[in-house]
């Protein structure tokens, strides 16, 4: 059984590459089931985002997962492998768990320790356990991480003044105009994305807000709070002959605004200058528009020359919380480990329960005036004593699952209990595919080079 992790992002991979491998939120469900139909996957989770796509999985063999994925990326976005293999960043294991961990704390984020991508991070997990993609080692490896990522956000100052590519935007119009308050600014889209941009253009001072979707009702309960106007999509030609600033993100497959769009609005605006955002992936904004007279338009990659100011402290927050990595990545593989001891722990508990359920028989016979009660009230102390005589052994045989010998000693354990022969052969055996999807508790042969 292992990790693996295939993905691209913003680093290694151009936007005309990231935007052709981008899930939709209404298919991604359906693709994480897809891919669990695949030989040697276990368990799988994908998630999507402007700046990066990745699938954690499962595999039983690393080779065989690996080219699973790639063939069910070509598949399902209906692409030849050769055009994005090469930028496919794969890690297996314990850097794979690493990343993972990295990624939740926006370790990895264009900026740096910016917190929407833990609650991504935290949305695809809670929908892969939904559809049952997960099971015992994602369950806990994405429990363990999203922990990880919220006490490393709550110790130190990465998270401090939370930034984000729509910060990031506000921060480039701040710079080429100075002053925004007075500027007209149209924010094209009404989801999340469209939401923190407002947010932040409410907290730089801007007034002259007009809110553009394709649902009006959603532009109107977004731009409320923010006292800022609301429009329908069709009317967006119009409030661009007036804008001054244009921050796009919408969810739209096809471009929103092409250069032939801009033509008329330009000669209305009578050579005006028009500073267009383009933060959505796939791109809303035609890439022509750029070779238009005063219009400069930048798309979500250029970002990073503005997310790059102000980092010391996110910088030093960002090392320490590597040195805490070790620590959080060592401990998920001591729960690897803990598998392992699963066959004992139980053997244990159904030797002890056996015993008590004997014991309870007997008394029951030689005393056969017993009232129900009374029976009750003797299985209820029985089964206490049962219960404080096994803590103890059960926490020492954790323990032994983490020395430098746990199937010697997990061995001897047996011995000393007298349990069944046939426990011997289960130690350090892996879980499964029936035990990973949760639906059986059977163990494989040949303990997990994950604990090793």
């Amino acid at each position: 059984m292992h990790i693996i992790k295939v993905g691209l992002n913003y680093e290694d991979t151009p936007i005309e590459v990231r935007e052709k491998l981008t899930f939709s939120e209404e298919t991604i469900e359906e693709a994480m089931l897809y891919l669990n139909t695949k030989k040697s996957m276990l368990e799988n989770v994908i998630f999507s985002t402007c700046n990066r796509t990745e699938i954690y999985a499962v595999v039983d063999q690393i080779h065989v997962g690996r080219h699973q994925i790639k063939q069910f990326l070509a598949e399902w976005f209906d692409i030849e492998q050769e055009t994005f293999t090469s930028y496919l960043q794969i890690e297996v294991n314990d850097a794979a768990i690493k990343h993972l961990f990295r990624v939740a704390v926006g370790l990895h984020s264009m900026v740096l320790g910016e917190t929407q991508i833990l609650g991504q991070v935290r949305d695809a997990f809670l929908a892969a356990q939904r559809i049952q993609t997960t099971g015992t080692i994602f369950n806990e490896l994405f429990k363990q991480g999203i922990t990880f990522a919220k006490r490393a956000h709550r110790d130190t100052v990465i998270g401090e003044q939370a930034v984000s590519v729509s910060y990031a935007a506000v921060e480039l119009a701040k710079k080429i105009f100075g002053n925004i308050q007075n500027k007209q600014i149209v924010v094209l889209g009404a989801g999340e994305m469209g939401e923190l941009t407002l947010r932040n253009l409410h907290g730089a001072g801007a007034t002259k807000i007009t809110v553009v979707n394709r649902t009006l009702a959603k532009a109107e309960k977004l731009a409320k709070p923010f006292h800022a106007k609301a429009v329908q999509t069709d009317q967006l030609r119009e409030v661009m002959k007036e804008a001054d600033i244009l921050i796009s993100s919408t969810a739209s497959a096809a471009s929103v605004l092409t250069k032939e769009d801009l033509l008329p609005i330009q000669k209305h605006r009578k050579g005006d200058p028009l500073f267009l955002v383009d933060i959505a992936v796939p791109r809303d904004l035609d890439a022509r528009i750029s070779e238009l007279d005063s219009v400069f338009l930048y798309d979500i990659d250029d970002l990073q020359h503005v997310v790059d100011q102000n980092m010391e402290s996110r910088q030093e927050a960002a090392e320490m919380i590597e040195g805490e990595l070790h620590d959080s990545v060592r401990a998920f593989k001591d729960w690897i480990r803990t598998l392992g001891v699963v066959p004992v722990l139980t053997a244990l508990r159904e030797k002890a329960l056996r015993i008590q359920g004997e014991t309870m028989e007997s008394i029951q016979r030689k005393m056969p005036d017993l009232t129900e009660r009374e029976q009750k009230v003797l299985n209820k102390h029985t089964t206490s004593i049962v219960n404080q005589l096994l803590k103890e052994p059960i926490k020492q045989a954790k323990e032994l699952a983490n020395k430098d010998h746990p199937v010697e000693s997990l061995e001897m354990f047996i011995d000393i209990f007298g349990l069944d022969e046939q426990v011997k052969t289960d130690v350090g055996e892996e879980v499964d595919r029936n035990k990973l999807l949760g639906k059986e508790k059977q163990f494989k042969k040949r303990i997990s080079p994950l604990a090793e």
